[in-house]
């Protein structure tokens, strides 16, 4: 289940914006488009990608993964081939890139929701070693996607990069993925089932997404790793041309990328083995500091830029771990997709305000150095948001994951026991203590 959804994620919309640095100078070259112009598709690619999640978000936790999932990897691969075809028209370019994110938010969600279903002890380190393998693919994919820009250029560069999105992914959730006790009639999950004559409830702890919205955790984690994410990928799009402009040569600013790519896998496999052990609130906000001290550094030598590179990747590796755990420790499981949903959708829009930070500030300036104190300031606020989030309302149950993978509807029990005394005790009290299984 991990591999399987790991690797479909890999080879998802990360595909398109890991790699949107490489296709900024061919593109602006072939086009004329200005750098904020090529850039900007990611921001367009953000916004259609939270309100797909959005939309998504809706659906997810009433309808099985793969239901969602095959046909959002088909449509957002689909959009991604299309980009081959865009005339030299700023506005028509921008369309099949709006898609690319639309559908790619359809593949974020249910898997998300599928891996956590199946752990709780161990829950920070699955997802770490899903979006490990999606750091991997981050690192590979600038590889492939600049042989396949020197080799056929970059209009055909997409397709194949299409292709393969399609192929890889409809195969790895069709053999691999699906949720913990997932039972559904047509695709639609039903709330209770039967095992030997006896009723056994499907439903989940947590809180419902009317509920969260009025909790300060709620917004804290969505503003705070919001607003970190208006920095680490403002840097990341634009780190090939800032380098360049820095002195290193096109070789050893693509090389950034790749550093980037493998400094977030790591992060993203650590950081969920220590989210386990050490509590969100207290591993979040270092981290979060971590770019701080690699902005210092951006700069030539190879070997300085390399460094601050690997620091600004750790930091994007546990905070994607961090925002799918802290979501199920203070909200719960129950309307997990209708809350995550929001959440990514705000820190994509978050994000989407990062290259246009930089690239209008190096259209103004010619330079992107006005910019960075705005980012260190950004990274503080964050911090200091995550910090003070307090215990979790949802901690671990001991022995679930051992459970869940002897007897999945068993696990189904102990949540629903849960559950239901979750919501005979008053609002104000929802902490509940480890049950054994």
């Amino acid at each position: 289940m991990v591999v399987g959804a790991g690797i479909a994620a890999a080879v998802g919309p990360q595909v398109y914006l890991a790699t949107i640095g490489l296709f900024v100078l061919p593109i602006a070259e072939d086009t004329g488009f200005s750098r904020t112009t090529v850039t900007g598709a990611y921001s367009v690619a953000a916004v259609g990608m939270a309100l797909g999640m959005l939309i998504v978000a809706q659906v997810v936790d009433r309808f099985a993964a793969r239901y969602i999932l095959v046909p959002s990897f088909v449509l957002f691969a689909s959009s991604m081939a299309l980009i081959a075809l865009v005339p030299p028209i700023a506005p028509i370019y921008f369309i099949p890139c709006f898609f690319v994110g639309f559908f790619g938010g359809g593949t974020i969600v249910p898997a998300t929701r599928a891996v956590v279903s199946w752990f709780d002890n161990n829950r920070a380190l699955a997802i770490g070693i899903v979006t490990g393998i999606i750091g991997l693919g981050t690192a590979l994919a600038p590889v492939l996607a600049g042989a396949l820009i020197d080799s056929v250029g970059w209009r055909l560069a997409y397709v194949g990069m299409a292709l393969i999105s399609a192929v890889v992914a409809v195969t790895m959730i069709t053999v691999f993925v699906r949720a913990r006790a997932e039972r559904h009639i047509n695709g639609r999950l039903v709330k209770e089932t039967q095992v030997a004559g006896r009723d056994v409830s499907l439903e989940l702890p947590g809180l419902t997404i009317q509920e969260a919205v009025r909790t300060r955790q709620f917004w804290r984690i969505t503003l705070g790793l919001g607003l970190v994410g208006i920095v680490v990928i403002g840097l990341q799009v634009h780190l090939v041309p800032m380098m360049t402009d820095r002195g290193l040569s096109d070789a050893q600013a693509a090389s950034l990328l790749v550093i980037f790519g493998l400094s977030s896998l790591v992060g993203r496999v650590v950081g969920g083995f220590i989210i386990d052990r050490v509590h969100g609130a207290i591993v979040g906000p270092i981290v979060m500091l971590a770019p701080i001290a690699g902005l210092f550094f951006l700069h030539p030598p190879f070997t300085s830029a390399a460094v601050a590179v690997a620091f600004i990747g750790v930091a994007f590796g546990i905070e994607g771990d961090l925002l799918a755990v802290l979501i199920t420790r203070y909200l719960g499981t129950r309307n997990f997709g209708r809350i995550l949903g929001p959440v990514q959708a705000a820190f994509l829009l978050g994000s989407a305000f990062g290259p246009l930070l930089l690239g209008l500030g190096y259209d103004t300036w010619g330079s992107y150095d006005p910019v960075i104190p705005v980012l260190m300031g950004v990274l503080v606020v964050g911090a200091l948001l995550i910090a003070t989030l307090g215990p979790y309302a949802y901690p671990a149950i001991d022995g679930f994951d051992q459970l869940a993978a002897r007897d999945e509807l068993a696990a189904s029990t102990v949540l629903s026991d849960i559950a239901g005394s979750s919501d005979s005790s008053s609002s104000s009290g929802r902490n509940h203590s480890h049950v054994h299984g």
